[in-house]
């Protein structure tokens, strides 16, 4: 069961980054969240979100860390 709740809130995040719904994303991330793509960590959900707004497209978590039911850890 906990595995499916997070697969969904991952699914979530994606899909929020894909059409560019800010606000559900910020929702769904922790505010102090630690956003790591190719080796390099954005720190925050605002500066997270300013990342992702610039880019094409995102990659989904090799791993993840949920804290109080939000995304405070990604990886990919």
């Amino acid at each position: 069961m906990f595995t499916v709740a997070v697969d969904n809130t991952v699914s979530a995040v994606l899909h929020t980054i894909e059409t560019g719904d800010w606000a559900e994303f910020a929702k769904l991330v922790h505010p102090y969240v630690h956003w790591t793509e190719a080796g390099a960590t954005t720190r925050g959900r605002v500066q997270v979100m300013a990342l992702l707004s610039r880019h094409d497209a995102t990659k989904a978590a090799n791993t993840y860390e949920l804290r109080d039911g939000q995304i405070y850890r990604w990886n990919s």
